[in-house]
């Protein structure tokens, strides 16, 4: 469907205008669809986020910094979205006995089986928006995505 029949516009939209609404009008499809699949887990897709890097680390502490750079939404309030995975008994958070104003943070085993729980519904998830696209033009769209967002950042 096109973008001006998504939106139900009259408008004649030019090429960069029609792209630019094209991604965040996709994104947002698909945040709506991750949502309520985390929807019932009482997780936002940010403390997901969290989770997911946690994990990553492999058993190794992040500190604030490290979880932070690697945010898909660098705006996140990092030490809220802790914050609440602490009250979840999702990570332990502790200070870095070499430099006390450092917190490292941790995943624990609750969060482990949470995600390990998800990965076939996330999976699942990333499998079915692509699935009209073959792997060339999956290619195709992440190299064109990397390209579009390279002058931006």
């Amino acid at each position: 469907m096109k973008i001006e029949d998504a939106l139900k516009s009259t408008v004649d939209y030019s090429k960069s205008t029609s792209a630019i609404l094209n991604v965040m009008y996709t994104q947002n499809v698909i945040t709506d669809s991750f949502n309520e699949i985390i929807k019932p887990y009482d997780l936002s897709g940010e403390q997901y986020n969290v989770l997911r890097i946690l994990r990553g680390q492999k058993g190794c502490p992040a500190n604030m910094c490290i979880i932070q750079e690697r945010m898909l939404a660098k705006t996140s309030n990092t030490t809220r979205l802790v914050d609440k995975l602490l009250l979840k008994d999702l990570v332990t958070r502790n200070v870095c006995p070499e430099n006390r104003r450092k917190i490292e943070v941790l995943i624990t085993q609750k969060g482990l089986d949470l995600l390990t729980e998800l990965d076939p519904k996330v999976r699942e998830h990333e499998e079915a928006f692509a699935e009209n696209l073959n792997n060339e033009e999956l290619e195709q769209l992440n190299t064109l995505l990397e390209k579009y967002r390279t002058k931006l950042i």
